[in-house]
């Protein structure tokens, strides 16, 4: 007989691992216990050894479907020849090591009982077990235990404590469990408070269907909800909210009724319906009867399947689609608190389905999109966070990474795990950066990192790194913007680098004072050289040019043409009024500083070409200009280099001469695309070859473009190249934090 004690490290807690390990335990005959303690599992087995050998091998293999083993260590201590094998209670001494399930979608076992009449949870909206429900958000510390999540108010009756104490039980140790007779209570409420007749999902599915606004409160904070069949009642939900066009996801029952709306292929249908339950970008079928204003000028929708039990309750009432859009003002990080919800959202909503189970962290739904046949992630939250990414390289020391302004996360890295935050959106109000600030501290706790080094973006006025500069003994690490995009791709992938990297985005400070966002870099994770980038133009009006592409059109024609600019263009009809203003300030850089934006060059052709002047989300007029390419189109305009520019001014004389003669805004997209695309693969390939190089890593939030990174790629291949993209963070400003905090970990470790 021998005895060892097994250390497991990684998701283990929340996820049914000691009753999996239990009843291994019992089925090989092993003695000892397992028990949870803030750095994981603990394991203590005795056996002969060939069955301990079994036991440990069988824990990697057979473990839960949520679980996910990091490491797992065996150490040999003294035998103690007592028989059985028990489960015993949870310690909180040593270093937080633990890690945190996401909140995971309703499972099938409980859904059955959730349809079952004779099952005591029927029809019950807060149904989980140790298999699914919510985790992240309502954890409040570690270990994972009941004391330490919001449910700690809501003392279990008999039935679920007897549940919760039975390891042959799938509910064993389930801290969220509970049932009608304990648990917490679903209400709908008008704008005042007052509850409102009627079994609330019912209700709230006829108001719903009467054209209401529907303000739900789901696992990680409010969605506002309408009927999405119904185009008044979206209309109404894009003017209270201040939502002029940015697309709104829409819930579907089932994968049924998804493929009625939208071409789904297996992948997608994989992911939809996965215990993560991303909203995922999906072509919009011709004959879908969805309202037109869900997602204007796109021909992509964003679908969720439930994800909750009151989701699939509400689902099923309406028998439709329903828009569900996060519950908070244009610009507002996503409501979660009661009090501040009913208030903030009063002017929205015409009701409140909400229920008494306390929210800890807000967290948005995440978005992911198809691209070559794997998932993409656009934003990173609920479903995936908290769950570790693996960093190429240790981090000498704790670091924390702010991030960047717009779709900000942070990361806290320590050894080779990388924790970044979930999605808390643009850095512009004091909402969001005291959510930012809040999650933090949150993420600190619950995974006891301290901080001793603190990566920031370069730019001065950026929240993220004023906060930066405003904390005290650490030691600061700047890292340029673009050289945190190709990092976090290389991060990613699991990659140090070097590598040529390509870096097309809107805008980011770079080193020498100027905004970037076209960029060729040499770059591994501890640091870059800029190689090439796009031809800088001038940004008329700073940050008005950003809102307003007409604005790029200008400065764009005015680089391209100097001063004999053509004639007859409708832009400048469409504007005549400022053009005359907006040249001047361009050729005087007064308010106009310059730059090398990939996404102002899009905004620029989409001017020129009538498909959007103004803008009222990020990306509008690049995301509008790439749903009008012909794809069966083979042209492509050609664009020049010089002395380590990329010319943009080819392409813009190349659009305006097919305009001049009369050329469809399709066929004008996809030469513009393909030429892009054509001159990147060059300086690309060309930069690999001169520096013995045989990968190339695409990021920044250019290549959400899924038209641009397939002609790009493909083209890189075709040159015998290996190329990186992203499929565990956003290549857009969402995965900054993953890159600066990599760069921040290989900056330690090279230090002598």
């Amino acid at each position: 007989m021998v005895r060892v004690r097994i250390h497991v490290d990684g998701i283990v807690q929340g996820v049914g691992f000691r009753p999996f390990v239990y009843t291994l335990a019992r089925e090989l005959a092993v003695a000892g216990f397992v028990r949870n303690t803030a750095a994981g599992v603990v394991i203590e087995a005795e056996a002969p050894p060939a069955v301990v050998d079994a036991f440990a091998a069988a824990l990697r293999s057979g473990a839960p479907a949520l679980a996910r083993i990091d490491e797992l260590r065996r150490e040999p201590i003294p035998g103690t020849g007592a028989g059985g094998f028990e489960i015993e209670l949870s310690t909180a001494d040593g270093p937080r090591r633990t890690l945190i399930s996401p909140d995971t979608a309703t499972c099938v076992d409980c859904l059955a009982e959730l349809a079952d009449p004779t099952d005591r949870r029927h029809r019950y909206p807060f149904i989980n077990c140790t298999n699914c429900g919510p985790r992240f958000t309502i954890i409040t510390g570690v270990p994972y235990d009941r004391p330490a999540t919001t449910m700690a108010g809501f003392p279990m009756c008999a039935d679920c404590r007897r549940e919760y104490d039975d390891p042959a039980d799938r509910r064993f140790h389930a801290q969220p469990v509970c049932c009608p007779a304990c648990g917490p209570r679903l209400r709908l409420v008008d704008t005042a408070g007052a509850e409102l007749p009627g079994e609330p999902v019912n209700a709230a599915a006829d108001l719903l269907l009467s054209g209401a606004v529907i303000a739900v409160k789901g696992l990680g904070g409010y969605h506002l909800a309408v009927d999405a069949r119904s185009e008044e009642a979206v209309a109404t939900l894009r003017a209270r909210k201040h939502r002029e066009d940015k697309p709104f996801a829409v819930l579907l029952s089932d994968l049924d009724g998804v493929r009625a709306w939208c071409d789904v292929t297996p992948a997608a249908a994989e992911l939809l319906a996965g215990h993560r339950r991303p909203i995922v970008l999906l072509p919009r079928r011709p004959d879908a009867r969805l309202a037109a204003a869900l997602a204007p000028g796109n021909d992509h929708v964003g679908v969720l399947l439930p994800y909750t039990p009151l989701h699939h309750l509400l689902a099923a009432a309406v028998s439709g689609p329903i828009v569900l859009t996060s519950g908070n003002v244009s610009d507002e990080p996503i409501s979660y608190l009661d009090d501040e919800a009913t208030t903030r959202l009063a002017g929205i909503a015409d009701a409140f389905l909400l229920h008494d189970r306390p929210i800890r962290m807000r967290t948005d739904d995440s978005v992911v999109r198809m691209v070559r046949g794997h998932p993409q992630p656009v934003r990173r939250s609920r479903g995936y966070t908290p769950e570790p990414i693996t960093l190429p390289l240790s981090c000498p020391r704790p670091v924390l990474a702010v991030g960047a302004e717009l779709k900000n996360t942070f990361c806290l890295a320590r050894d080779r795990q990388a924790f970044v935050s979930h999605h808390i959106g643009d850095l512009e109000n004091f909402e969001t950066l005291r959510s930012f600030i809040d999650g933090i501290a949150h993420f600190g706790m619950l995974f006891d990192i301290t901080p001793e080094v603190v990566a920031y973006d370069l730019h001065p006025e950026y929240l993220s790194t004023k906060h930066a500069m405003d904390l005290v003994d650490v030691e600061l690490i700047g890292v340029q913007h673009h050289h945190a995009h190709i990092a976090s791709c290389l991060a990613d992938n699991g990659e140090v680098g070097p590598v040529v990297g390509v870096a097309y985005d809107g805008t980011g400070y770079g080193t020498d004072g100027t905004l970037w966002g076209g960029e060729i870099l040499l770059a591994d994770l501890t640091g870059f050289r800029r190689l090439a980038h796009l031809e800088p133009v001038p940004l008329p009006g700073g940050a008005a040019a950003i809102r307003a592409p007409w604005r790029m059109a200008a400065a764009h024609l005015q680089v391209a043409y100097g001063e004999e600019l053509p004639v007859g263009l409708e832009v400048s009809g469409r504007h005549e009024a400022l053009w005359g203003q907006v040249l001047a300030m361009a050729a005087r850089g007064v308010n106009a500083p310059m730059t090398s934006s990939a996404g102002r060059l899009f905004d620029a052709v989409a001017a020129l070409t009538g498909v959007r002047d103004d803008v009222n989300f990020e990306g509008q007029a690049a995301i509008e200009l790439e749903q009008c390419v012909d794809l069966g189109e083979t042209g492509s305009y050609p664009m020049g280099a010089r002395d380590g520019l990329l010319l943009g001014s080819d392409l813009i004389r190349a659009v305006v001469d097919d305009l001049g003669r009369g050329v469809g805004v399709p066929a004008i997209a996809a030469r513009f695309h393909r030429g892009l695309a054509a001159a990147t693969v060059q300086a690309a390939a060309t930069a690999a070859r001169e520096h013995a190089l045989d990968t190339v890593a695409l990021s920044g939030g250019v290549f959400q473009n899924v038209v641009l990174l397939d002609l790009v790629t493909d083209g890189l291949e075709r040159e015998g190249l290996q190329v990186l993209t992203h499929e565990q963070v956003p290549c857009n400003d969402g995965g900054i934090s993953l890159g600066q905090a990599a760069v921040a970990a290989a900056q330690c470790s090279h230090r002598p």
